[in-house]
């Protein structure tokens, strides 16, 4: 009795899980039929163009002053003035400090005072030895005795003149180091002094760029401080050696400094321009992808769209139907945002810019109408 109720539970199961399996059946048919093909993937796209193209040298450098140094005294003593307020304008020979000089001028009242008899007792000598007065050693000691006091002055107007620091050119003094009272060593520093009128920029390149730089060739200088903003310069010098350490060769630019807004000891981005240009095939950077392999871009064309598969319905649009085309290309310089393209791409072709992450050749897509990456303006 049992094993009878048993056999009839199974058979029961049994019919269950077949009416079950054709049910599924039926419905995964319905769903195939009215299935709809998977939807394009929205891509930005950007079409390449040819455009006159200047070729650059990049670089980084150093501005300085080109006239700048810091002003030391040169003898021992004690500061009696300080003439200049920090950070004002200085003109050349301008008295900066002056340095005690009591002593320097006692000894040299002294030594004017011995050349005066010197050149009295000399003169006296000349109209003797005319007639033989006195012996000619002794006319020969007396004028010797002349010119070494005159030596002796001379001597003691020059230490003299070291104990006034006078600016040696026009420009802008820094903060002082030395106040009223304070005993210097020589070479006690007392203030920078910056012509900030014209800066130079001092910056190396490349031993195999040296035939492509030339004198007044323009550069142009960007710095951290006004971000933005360009500078035109010119080469003025080129270091007539190669750095053996690095076979880099050193050169120096020029630039003007309206408002002397720029400051010496700032780093400074700069660009070489070259003479040449030429037309170049340019698209957007964010179009290159980077891989071990190459660089590629995605070209949109269009192509046949695909045969509906068996239990799927078909659909019609006017649109064309777009898929996406990888090309291996050879990059070349890139500046604001944009990238030239050297082999494997022409002019006129629809590239990729935006939502090629997970696309790959032969991806059916759609150009959306909305531009989410607006490329920066050209800079001239």
């Amino acid at each position: 009795m049992l094993r009878r109720m048993l056999l009839m539970l199974g058979a029961v199961i049994v019919v269950v899980l077949i009416l079950a399996a054709l049910k599924f059946n039926s419905i995964y048919s319905q769903i195939q039929q009215f299935k709809a093909p998977k939807p394009p993937v929205n891509v930005e796209v950007v079409t390449s163009s040819t455009e006159p193209w200047q070729s650059r040298l990049p670089a980084v450098g150093t501005l300085t002053a080109s006239q700048g140094i810091d002003l030391s005294v040169e003898i021992a003593s004690t500061i009696s003035d300080v003439q200049f307020r920090s950070g004002e304008k200085v003109r050349q020979g301008q008295p900066i400090v002056l340095l005690d000089s009591e002593i320097e001028q006692a000894s040299l009242a002294a030594a004017e005072a011995d050349l005066h008899l010197a050149k009295v007792e000399f003169q006296r000598a000349r109209s003797l030895i005319e007639g033989k007065a006195i012996s000619r050693s002794e006319f020969d000691r007396l004028n010797a005795q002349s010119q070494k006091a005159d030596a002796t002055v001379a001597q003691l107007k020059a230490s003299l003149a070291k104990k006034r620091i006078l600016a040696p050119f026009s420009g802008t003094i820094g903060i002082r180091q030395v106040d009223v009272g304070d005993y210097v060593a020589a070479g006690t520093p007392i203030a920078t002094l910056q012509d900030l009128s014209t800066l130079f920029v001092d910056f190396y390149l490349a031993e195999q760029h040296v035939p492509l730089l030339a004198i007044d060739q323009p550069v142009r200088v960007q710095v951290a401080a006004f971000p933005g903003e360009q500078f035109d310069g010119r080469i003025v010098a080129l270091n007539p050696k190669v750095e053996v350490t690095t076979r880099n060769v050193q050169v120096r630019a020029e630039l003007a400094n309206p408002g002397e807004r720029l400051l010496p000891g700032m780093f400074a981005n700069l660009q070489v321009l070259l003479p040449s240009e030429q037309s170049r095939i340019v698209v957007p950077e964010t179009a290159i992808t980077y891989t071990l392999y190459g660089n590629s871009v995605l070209v949109v064309k269009e192509a046949q769209p695909p045969e509906p598969e068996e239990g799927t319905a078909a659909t019609e649009s006017d649109e064309p139907y777009l898929v996406v085309e990888r090309r291996f290309v050879k990059t070349g310089e890139r500046r604001d945002g944009r990238v030239v393209i050297l082999e494997g791409l022409e002019a006129g072709k629809q590239v990729v810019i935006a939502g090629q992450l997970k696309l790959d050749s032969g991806a059916h897509v759609a150009i959306a109408e909305k531009r989410t990456l607006e490329l920066k303006p050209k800079a001239r």
